[in-house]
């Protein structure tokens, strides 16, 4: 199995001068799948992009399994086994399919292997590698994000709305290839949504973050969840 723990130790972080986390702690363990829910603005893609790097920490400590990746760069990060699907379609549009599931592999001698995985998962990518990714509709490039994603085999992915705007057939297909991707290899998940539904479908546990600060946590399939979550949000 694949999976690794994620453990965050008091992250604060922002832009700048401005403070958008604050002191927020957290334990994925390997093989879990965590939701992170709440409104727009409450701070949720600002977190996952700390944990990449790609935003400094102004206080506490990242780690994966027992290795501190506190201060790596975005490459480091990634090479430490963590795949991030961000909110941003963070496609080349020029090139094909193909050569965009290429990015997540570290040698083109793993293509066949890994594509035989995804084409499970995501059949509408079986005779189109060729095809630019920019002529794919919008949920197509979301199932292009993910599975770049999973070919890297990742210990960790991070996802960040990945949901949005996207109609039910396709959000049932990623759930599934998300729960797959967990059964299959024992992946990590961290969630970032505001599809609670979805979320509480593929994830374990959630939280709620609110103003940067954990507000809300439990167990994803205790009764009771979904209204517990929804009131959280409505405030």
């Amino acid at each position: 199995m694949n999976g690794a723990t994620l453990q965050l130790d008091r992250i604060t972080s922002g832009y700048r001068a401005s403070v958008v986390i604050r002191d927020v702690s957290f334990k994925v363990a390997a093989g879990e799948a965590l939701a992170l829910l709440g409104k727009n603005g409450m701070g949720k893609t600002t977190l996952l992009k700390t944990i990449m790097g790609y935003l400094p920490k102004k206080q506490g400590s990242v780690q994966v399994n027992d290795g501190d990746i506190t201060r790596l760069s975005p490459h480091r990060v990634a090479h430490a086994g963590i795949a991030y699907a961000a909110q941003e379609k963070a496609l080349f549009t020029e090139l094909s399919i193909r050569d965009n599931l290429r990015m997540g592999l570290e040698k083109d001698s793993l293509f066949d292997e890994r594509f035989a995985d995804i084409e499970t998962v995501f059949p509408v990518f079986n005779a189109r590698l060729k095809q630019y990714a920019g002529t794919l509709s919008g949920g197509e490039q979301k199932m292009l994000l993910v599975a770049r994603a999973l070919m890297m085999r990742p210990s960790i992915i991070l996802l960040d709305e990945i949901t949005e705007g996207l109609q039910p057939s396709v959000i049932e297909r990623i759930a599934a290839a998300l729960l797959h991707e967990r059964q299959v290899h024992g992946t990590t998940l961290l969630i970032v949504e505001q599809n609670v539904p979805f979320a509480l479908k593929v994830a374990d546990r959630y939280l709620v973050l609110k103003q940067g600060e954990i507000e809300e946590q439990g167990d994803a399939n205790a009764a009771g969840a979904t209204e517990s979550i929804f009131n959280h949000l409505r405030v």
